[in-house]
């Protein structure tokens, strides 16, 4: 026997012993009247209620609820014990249609009035997935709009149907029918007395596992247990990074170390390359003094350009490394981005400094011939203590004693009577 005959046995069985007149006045029914009745029957699109009167009443499928529903099994089951109101009642067709939704919400209007004031969580079942929401029954038609469901964008529904979430009444108008409800405000709530928590456990330098939430163009927001913190775009890696999706993705796991506190405004900054081996300690023994590298150009600044030779290792060109020629600015020879060669001249390691030459990588250009002067002559010592004239041209040198010794020698005695 089924569950429905068997119910349906009980309520005859309780009317018989009664005469036709004492049946038709067991209960006296009218419009508005509100009735406690016993579901009998399910159907797809309506539900059986006995009440004790000549004939069972019918609840329609839009009377079960105040949101839609695609079956009466999604209200009601057999045997449920109801406060309906009557809605219709036409006693020649034996008509008697019934409302679940209509008590509901009578009953529902000042016990969400009262929750309202207070503030209060309530815990509801999506019901249904609208254009710009979701529709939930709170004993009468409630509306979660899409920015109130989540505390992040969310683009697709489709998958909340029938998910209890917790809200709170942001809005309630009796008269227009109307309740709004706030699923992000609870969750907005929870956020931050997690993250006082968690923020109350953290520690300066301390490594945690953590989850990337989301991608800004100035860093990435990480999850480390309830709360958020942002990695800011340059502490993602030792490498210059340009936007955080080239280094991280949405999901994704990574390891990062706190930097900086500040309880009072709530916010946690976090790093991903400090929980790495830094470059540093990753090319100790790889360059040495004297060592040709080619790096990339990455700054250029008054006195010089810094030069990557490793991931996150950069060195630095004086200006007067750049180039055998005068330059007056780093701009005049390079750009940013350009790759070069360069000479390590001095790897210091413990201290992060790498001073580069990219001349000395170079060939110096040959020297220009000095413009021919007037041969005329000049004097210097000798190596005996007298004078030596010297002419600009390489084929003549003379002396002071050689030039006396050849006069004498020549002239002789001629030369005595001048004295």
């Amino acid at each position: 026997m089924s569950e429905e005959t068997k119910i349906q046995d009980s309520v005859q069985e309780s009317q018989q012993g009664l005469s036709q007149d004492e049946l038709e006045n067991i209960v006296s029914l009218k419009k508005g009247d509100i009735v406690t009745g016993t579901i009998v029957k399910v159907e797809d699109n309506q539900a059986t209620v006995s009440l004790g009167y000549k004939y069972d009443g019918t609840i329609p499928l839009r009377e079960l609820s105040s949101v839609q529903l695609a079956n009466a099994n999604d209200a009601v089951k057999l045997g449920d014990e109801l406060t309906l109101k009557v809605i219709t009642i036409d006693d020649e067709k034996e008509k008697l249609l019934l409302s679940k939704k209509a008590v509901d919400a009578e009953k529902s209007w000042d016990s969400l009035q009262a929750k309202f004031e207070a503030g209060e969580v309530l815990e509801v079942t999506v019901a249904d997935v609208v254009k710009g929401g979701l529709v939930a029954d709170v004993g009468v038609r409630g509306f979660i709009p899409a920015s109130m469901v989540e505390r992040h964008f969310v683009e697709d529904f489709k998958d909340y149907k029938g998910r209890t979430l917790k809200v709170k009444i942001k809005e309630i108008d009796r008269e227009n029918n109307k309740i709004i409800l706030s699923a992000k405000e609870v969750l907005e709530a929870e956020f931050e007395q997690n993250k006082q928590q968690v923020m109350d456990n953290l520690q300066i330098g301390q490594e945690l596992d953590g989850t990337v939430q989301r991608l800004t163009p100035f860093g990435a927001f990480v999850d480390i247990g309830g709360v958020d913190g942002l990695v800011h775009v340059s502490e993602m890696s030792w490498q210059h990074v340009a936007h955080p999706k080239d280094v991280v993705s949405e999901g994704q796991a990574v390891r990062v170390k706190v930097l900086k506190l500040d309880p009072n405004a709530g916010k946690i900054s976090l790093s991903i390359k400090a929980a790495q081996p830094g470059p540093w300690e990753s090319v100790s023994g790889q360059f040495n003094t004297g060592d040709i590298v080619t790096g990339t150009v990455r700054r250029l600044v008054n006195f010089g350009a810094f030069v990557e030779i490793a991931p996150g290792v950069e060195g630095l060109v004086h200006v007067s490394q750049i180039a055998h020629r005068h330059v007056a600015t780093p701009q005049e020879a390079l750009q940013e981005g350009q790759e070069v060669k360069a000479k390590i001249l001095d790897f210091n390691p413990a201290e992060k400094r790498v001073s580069l030459s990219i001349k000395e990588t170079e060939e110096a250009p040959e020297q220009q011939a000095a413009a021919p002067r007037a041969e005329r002559p000049q004097r210097e010592r000798s190596d005996r203590g007298g004078f030596k004239e010297k002419i600009d041209n390489p084929n003549v040198s003379l002396s002071n004693q050689s030039m006396s010794f050849n006069l004498g020698e020549r002239f002789g005695d001629k030369l005595n009577k001048f004295k």
